[in-house]
């Protein structure tokens, strides 16, 4: 059975977060496993990105009631109609979580990750309130090994 992870971040992002994001997608469809984001933007789409060029399964749990919302790169547009709740979806189905740099959402979504203790890398440096102790990787090729140990 593949495995499932999650790949969060903000919708926003540097340049250089999107590349890494993107060959997170890539390396994670390789490997086999299904690439579960929020489906929009930023993050999400680069992720999709990679893993859709891969050749890879794309799943996009997306806020609102219309698959048309998704990025290009979703493969399965899951619409919930949940808004910003629909955060918990996107890790808990997930057995691990990538966490490039966010805001807000991503901070909950990894709230609920380590809550359901969901193995958790965050990509590079980002300073997590509250001085959460999680593994922390360089790259995308580094957190994806970790995600798939």
């Amino acid at each position: 059975m593949a495995l499932y992870v999650a790949v969060i971040g903000g919708s926003e992002v540097e340049p250089e977060v999107a590349v890494e994001a993107e060959r997170a997608g890539t390396l994670l469809a390789e490997a086999g496993a299904i690439v579960v984001t929020g489906g929009r933007e930023g993050v999400a789409a680069a992720a999709c990105r990679g893993a859709a060029r891969a050749g890879g399964t794309t799943v996009g749990i997306l806020p609102g009631r219309d698959r048309a919302e998704a990025n290009p790169w979703v493969g399965i547009a899951i619409p919930t109609g949940l808004g910003e709740t629909r955060n918990a979806l996107v890790v808990m189905g997930a057995d691990a979580v990538i966490a490039f740099p966010g805001a807000f959402g991503t901070l909950v979504e990894l709230g609920f990750a380590l809550h359901a203790a969901k193995r958790v890398i965050v990509v590079g440096e980002w300073d997590l309130a509250g001085g959460i102790d999680v593994p922390h990787a360089p790259s995308a090729r580094e957190a994806v090994a970790f995600a798939l140990a």
